[in-house]
């Protein structure tokens, strides 16, 4: 365990820092991550797509998952046809 000192600073154990190859003088980002903070070795971090290209990235998997969902249909009908029903996907594999 890591305490905060006064000036509000930590030490990291030896072991993260061999793990993780953080040198003295490096610089690390504190990141909130719900209710816990990460560090992360500033040399980690990727570099950010720009706005156009994470839009264009976002287009392509939306065509792409709409091209999924015309060829992986359900089969359509009554449960009667299809031999089961949807209350019977929550309960399958469970003790009784």
């Amino acid at each position: 365990m890591t305490t905060v000192t006064g000036k509000y600073q930590i030490t990291l154990p030896k072991r993260l820092v061999e793990a993780y190859g953080i040198n003295v003088g490096d610089e690390v980002d504190l990141m909130a991550a719900g209710e816990t903070i990460a560090l992360v070795p500033a040399r980690a971090r990727r570099p950010s797509l720009p706005p156009e290209e994470r839009l264009r990235l976002f287009d392509e998997a939306s065509r792409r998952q709409k091209l999924r969902d015309q060829t992986n249909r359900l089969p359509a009908g009554s449960a009667q046809e299809r031999g089961w029903t949807r209350e019977e996907l929550y309960t399958r594999g469970r003790p009784r």
